[in-house]
């Protein structure tokens, strides 16, 4: 998910996201402990939580004769290329979508994965209806919610927020198979039928030490990060995978104040490096930080980032300091020309890289839980715009498995990407 300029509107949201609703990103300053999308929870840390959950708004269940559910009608048309669409077996698939479009903080990340769903559903709809199922704030709402769509459905898509996932796994009362669109947290293993495809901060970070040390082996990193949660999490995550696979690093944290890095310690660390050079440089920070950095210490060492690097592609918006950094992000951002991208129509909002993240979550849970309905227990592969999805249901007995692998780009000045031997 990217660290860009937050709106308004979600300000107001992050205190509320941050307090437990979702757990994981935006430009400079960030909001804490982010990650990937929107400000306070869609990239979720891999670590249990052990802080007690907050208090939950007060909940009254609906009148059982009010089902919250809106249903789309089935229609069978051709494919974008022309070809008929593949009928599913059964006589189809009946795919619930469980958002909480009613909540007052999550309502607008919340309506960007239902955009991006139905983007994919209008695409490729043959022999399925999608149910949307609003909820609200409380993750006993979404307990609710998801009983009632479980027995109206053969696949439950949600919930999104982090504490409504994190409830369903436990609650013991899974009963479809459904997509988590957010990571719960927890220690314990995931429900049989529940498969977790939510973005992960930690997951993006693992991939960019593999891919520096496929192409800086034996060589010794320098970790750049702030004070912010997501900034320690993306450094920590590097790091760890950076020691298990051989390979030294130095941790430099900067001192980070109204969004940018204090000129004093970049002095220091450029004085640092003069005498015990690293061969490479980690950048757990935001595109303005970064562009400080490698103003500071120079742009010939080879640098890589994740999604919260990237400045956009933008023409108009140059940044020369940023020529040669290498990249993680998803192929929605980075390659929209890509033939499994460009075939959906792009984002219509205005808010930037945090909504285009998350409306291209909402295209490949629509195309992941399409293909469940075709093989509920079985493994397969989707090229999605997220990234090369790899879903393994693991048979009648196993525990289902997932992975994504993300594209890797070399920034060029002007808004050009080019295409890295790593990833997609």
């Amino acid at each position: 998910m990217l660290k860009k300029k937050n709106l308004k509107g979600l300000a107001a949201a992050t205190a509320m996201l941050a307090a437990g609703m979702l757990a994981a990103c935006g430009s400079s300053p960030l909001p804490p402990d982010t990650g990937c999308g929107v400000p306070g929870g869609l990239c979720a840390p891999t670590a249990p939580v052990t802080s007690a959950p907050p208090v939950e708004p007060a909940y009254t269940p609906p009148p059982p004769a009010d089902t919250g559910v809106r249903t789309s009608p089935v229609e069978l048309p051709p494919r974008a290329d022309g070809s008929p669409a593949a009928p599913l077996p059964g006589g189809g698939a009946r795919i619930a979508l469980l958002l909480p479009l009613e909540s007052g903080a999550l309502a607008q990340p919340a309506d960007a994965v239902r955009q991006g769903f139905m983007a994919a559903y209008e695409r490729d709809r043959a022999g399925v209806s999608v149910n949307v199922v609003p909820t609200g704030d409380s993750a006993q709402a979404t307990l609710d919610a998801y009983a009632r769509a479980a027995e109206e459905n053969d696949i439950v898509v949600g919930p999104l927020a982090r504490s409504a996932v994190a409830a369903l796994a436990g609650s013991g009362n899974i009963s479809k198979p459904t997509i988590a669109l957010n990571h719960p947290q927890t220690s314990g293993a995931l429900p049989r039928q529940m498969l977790v495809i939510g973005l992960s901060l930690e997951d993006e970070a693992r991939q960019v030490a593999d891919w520096a040390a496929a192409e800086q082996p034996g060589g010794r990193a320098l970790v750049v990060a702030g004070p912010a949660a997501w900034q320690q999490r993306l450094s920590g995550a590097f790091a760890a995978r950076w020691s298990q696979l051989g390979n030294t690093h130095i941790l430099a944290e900067l001192p980070i104040a109204d969004g940018y890095v204090d000129g004093n310690a970049l002095a220091g660390l450029r004085a640092r490096l003069q005498a015990d050079p690293p061969q490479l440089v980690y950048a757990a920070l935001d595109a303005v930080q970064l562009r400080q950095v490698r103003s500071a210490l120079g742009t010939s060492l080879p640098t890589y980032g994740t999604a919260s690097v990237n400045p956009g592609r933008d023409p108009g918006a140059s940044a020369p300091e940023l020529a040669g950094v290498r990249i993680l992000d998803l192929p929605w951002t980075v390659q929209p020309d890509h033939p499994a991208v460009s075939v959906y129509p792009r984002w219509s909002g205005n808010e930037g890289f945090d909504m285009q993240r998350l409306y291209a979550l909402g295209i490949d849970a629509y195309r992941i839980a399409r293909e469940l309905a075709q093989r509920p227990t079985g493994a397969f592969e989707v090229d999605g715009v997220t990234g090369r999805l790899k879903i393994d249901m693991g048979g009648d007995s196993g525990s289902p498995a997932f992975r994504r692998i993300e594209t890797g780009v070399v920034y060029r000045d002007g808004g050009v990407f080019e295409q890295a031997a790593f990833g997609r």
